[in-house]
């Protein structure tokens, strides 16, 4: 049985994924704190984004629209 910290991949992959969304906002004019604070709070969005299979890069644009 897994630990309670410990992630499954398909988080794992997700938080990456994120994190490379949110290098992408910022590259568009965001700052860093804007950027999280946006992703965290369209999290449902971009996880949907994620499992559509956007890259981070589509995803952000479509952010950034």
């Amino acid at each position: 049985m897994a630990k309670k910290n410990e992630l499954d991949p398909e988080t794992v992959a997700l938080i990456e994924w994120c994190t490379e969304v949110e290098g992408f906002l910022v590259a568009g004019g965001a700052t860093v704190a804007q950027a999280q604070d946006h992703i965290e709070e369209q999290i449902e969005w971009f996880t949907d984004l994620f499992f559509d299979g956007l890259t981070p890069e589509e995803a952000a644009k479509e952010a950034l629209a």
